[in-house]
């Protein structure tokens, strides 16, 4: 808010123009409404606990994570929660994006996949594993979106191979 005011905006601005996206954010709602309304049962009614350590590492790997989100943040000015390719955008290959092309997905993959583990519901854990194949498919979008309106995409595509997870995909 005091040292970039317009990237809180575009953080903020969810109106997705693309209508594969569309999708992606309301299996991403979904998905998380029944993640945490399971978890709210769990905790309610007992019924499936995992041991303490579990619970430690989501939070250890939640601080990470979100450690990591501000940084990504501070590196990329011109992230957005839509896909879009703004005048004068140009792509960002260093910090994080040296090693992947979407390392905000990474991250928040992390940050969605820690918070089941602290809440200490397993069957949320579950429910919220489905959110890697919804960025999976928010990410093969954004690339023909990227390549196709954004300078200097393609290069940087044959920069960095990867796309999420360092040496795998």
């Amino acid at each position: 808010m005091i040292f970039n005011p317009k990237l809180l905006k575009e953080r903020l601005d969810a109106k997705e123009k693309e209508t594969e996206q569309k999708t992606v954010i309301i299996l991403s709602g979904i998905m998380f409404i029944s993640g945490f309304i399971i978890a709210g049962l769990n905790y309610r009614y007992n019924w499936i606990h995992m041991p303490k350590t579990v619970v430690i590492i989501g939070v250890i790997l939640f601080i990470l994570s979100y450690i990591m989100y501000g940084e990504i943040l501070r590196e990329n000015t011109y992230l957005s929660r839509t896909i879009k390719v703004e005048k004068n955008q140009k792509v960002i290959d260093t910090g994080f994006y040296k090693i992947v092309r979407h390392p905000m997905y990474l991250v928040t993959i992390a940050l969605f996949l820690s918070i089941p583990l602290i809440l200490n519901s397993l069957i949320s854990f579950l429910i919220f594993l489905i959110y890697p194949c919804i960025i999976i498919k928010r990410i093969k979008n954004e690339e023909k979106v990227l390549e196709k309106e954004l300078k200097g995409y393609k290069e940087y595509k044959k920069k960095v191979k990867y796309k999420l997870i360092p040496l795998i995909w």
